[in-house]
């Protein structure tokens, strides 16, 4: 039984000298602006949102980049499964989130068959 299950703190943290290194980082963390979100956080926001309005899960954010008034990414979305899956249809959408990374607007800007490939330009 771990000591603390024994002494009912249920933290299962050791204390050590990384629990002030711990509270430094924190308060680091807050003395940031307040827009200072990770890309990864910008990310799930924008793909979850997405789902949410669409119905569909997203495959994957092919982009995503801070903004002045929050971010902006790019989602594919998977909008008809076929067989093979190389024929499946996918939709790239736009994403725009505000600072506190609520969806703002989003709009489809491409769609293409899984096997497609990219011409370059």
């Amino acid at each position: 039984m771990a000591a603390s299950e024994k002494d009912g703190t249920g933290s299962g943290r050791r204390p050590a000298h990384g629990d002030d290194t711990a509270r430094r980082s924190h308060s680091s963390r807050a003395a940031r602006p307040a827009r200072q979100h990770s890309a990864a956080w910008a990310m799930r926001r924008a793909a979850g949102q997405l789902e949410e309005l669409l119905g569909r899960g997203p495959e994957s954010v092919s982009a995503i980049k801070p903004t002045e008034e929050g971010w902006e990414a790019d989602v594919e979305v998977l909008e008809l499964e076929r067989v093979p899956e190389t024929t499946s249809v996918l939709g790239t959408y736009h994403v725009t989130l505000d600072k506190e990374g609520d969806l703002l607007a989003y709009e489809r800007t491409r769609r293409y068959t899984r096997g497609q490939i990219d011409r370059r330009r």
